[in-house]
């Protein structure tokens, strides 16, 4: 999982100072995570239903709540906290379908330089010497709905951290790639009003200052076959909506 990623594609560059800021935030994280070893699925959970009809599946987001709905019509599938865009790097709004899913993405803007076992953070088109090679941050189960902007993995703050891009925690972010397929529409708007029902109680992540995995972990094509919660529940049998 990604502590501070970055969107993949995006036209807009950083100044300088916020790049820099970066790569020592990323560096410092780096740095203090030597000794974590395995990738934890943690104790976050969220409950999210398989519909009974994909054709109506549509997802919204509040900005303003900071949270996703997934829906089958009037019923929530899953609702789950998102991580949104700072003032200077905003989440788009506006009517979206989903136009491209990859499990295994990676940035192609920020990741790591690679030479043997020296791993350095950095930007692609920068390598910091001969005979390095880059590898993308990596960010799970992209669900993309315009260009350079998607829903992926990432830690998820209580205030708005991501480059326009949407985090979900690693135990919903499976959830939400095997509920939306192609073609599902997405609304994204400052403020619903699931925002004062369906959303109001959600536990929110509280493990959003965890250490990055070691570099050497973040690298590996293995990162994205360790596990998470994946489940989804069997549709309610009765009309009434799930609590969620």
């Amino acid at each position: 999982m990604i502590q501070n990623s970055s969107q993949p594609g995006r036209r807009t560059s950083w100044s300088s100072w916020a790049f820099l800021a970066c790569l020592l935030f990323v560096a410092c994280l780096l740095g203090g995570c030597a000794g974590t070893s395995n990738f934890s699925s943690g104790t976050y959970h969220v409950d999210a239903y398989a519909p009974t009809s994909s054709s109506k599946v549509h997802v919204l987001v509040s900005l303003k709540a900071e949270m996703v709905y997934v829906m089958e019509g009037d019923r929530p599938l899953m609702v789950t906290p998102v991580s949104i865009g700072t003032p200077d790097h905003p989440t788009p709004t506006g009517h979206f379908t989903v136009t491209a899913k990859n499990p295994t993405k990676r940035s192609g803007e920020y990741g790591f330089w690679v030479n043997g076992s020296d791993i350095r953070p950095g930007s692609a088109g920068s390598p910091p010497g001969p005979g390095f090679s880059y590898v993308g941050y990596p960010m799970a189960n992209w669900v993309e709905f315009a260009p350079g902007f998607g829903f992926h993995e990432g830690y998820v703050w209580p205030i708005p951290r991501s480059h326009g891009c949407l985090r979900l925690h690693k135990n919903a972010s499976v959830k939400f790639f095997k509920l939306v397929q192609i073609g599902t529409p997405v609304t994204i708007a400052e403020s619903l009003p699931e925002d004062d029902t369906i959303g109001r109680n959600v536990v929110h992540p509280s493990d959003y200052k965890d250490p990055d995995p070691p570099a050497a972990e973040m690298i590996s094509p293995s990162y994205f076959s360790q596990p998470r919660d994946s489940e989804l529940l069997p549709a309610p049998t009765t009309a009434a909506p799930p609590q969620i």
